[in-house]
């Protein structure tokens, strides 16, 4: 529609006489338009084929770089991603192996620990035993060397008592004799 407009104003133009051609508009004058047509034709003709030629390749090339570093971005981010996630399995992965590890380490070093406090305990335990052995034999020695201190004192004791109330002086032998026979009857209860 906008072709027959163009047209029918064309031909109006033509076939009246305008007065703005008179007035000093060359433009609209019907004598110039081969010029007008010819130059318009040039100058668009060569617009056309400096833009299609020169112009339109370097933004299609421009277009087309950016095109593709963005695809190649693209391709390195999700290469980056992979790479990224496979890294993170991998710390993962000592982390456990790590704590497993420590865990082991743990267990290695409390079971050593507990061998060596048995085996200390044991040696103490011996050391204690020995102690103990050894104090009871001294107990043991302390005995027998007391009774046969209290058996001396006893005899002095009973001769000193006797002489004291019968003013005679006892045979030591029969004295030590009745001394060792209470002492022998009376020993069970004390040792």
């Amino acid at each position: 529609m906008s072709r027959y407009f163009g047209f029918i104003v064309a031909l109006i133009a033509i076939q009246n006489n305008l007065f703005a051609a008179e007035a000093g508009m060359p433009q609209l004058d019907p004598e110039y338009w081969a010029s007008q047509a010819f130059w318009l034709i040039l100058v668009f003709t060569i617009l056309y084929i400096s833009i299609s030629k020169f112009y339109l390749p370097k933004i299609k090339d421009n277009l087309d770089n950016r095109e593709n570093k963005i695809r190649d971005d693209i391709d390195d981010a999700s290469k980056f991603k992979e790479l990224s996630e496979l890294k993170l399995k991998e710390y993962e992965k000592i982390l456990e192996d790590v704590k497993k590890e420590i865990t082991k380490i743990q267990l290695d070093s409390k079971n050593m620990l507990d061998k060596d406090i048995r085996i200390k305990k044991d040696v103490i335990e011996k050391e204690i035993e020995k102690e103990i052995q050894k104090a009871q034999k001294e107990i043991n020695d302390l005995k027998k060397n007391s009774l046969s201190d209290i058996q001396k004192i006893s005899e002095n004791m009973a001769s000193g008592i006797i002489e004291t109330i019968s003013g005679d002086k006892l045979n030591e032998s029969s004295i030590k004799t009745i001394v060792e026979d209470v002492s022998k009857r009376n020993l069970g209860k004390y040792l």
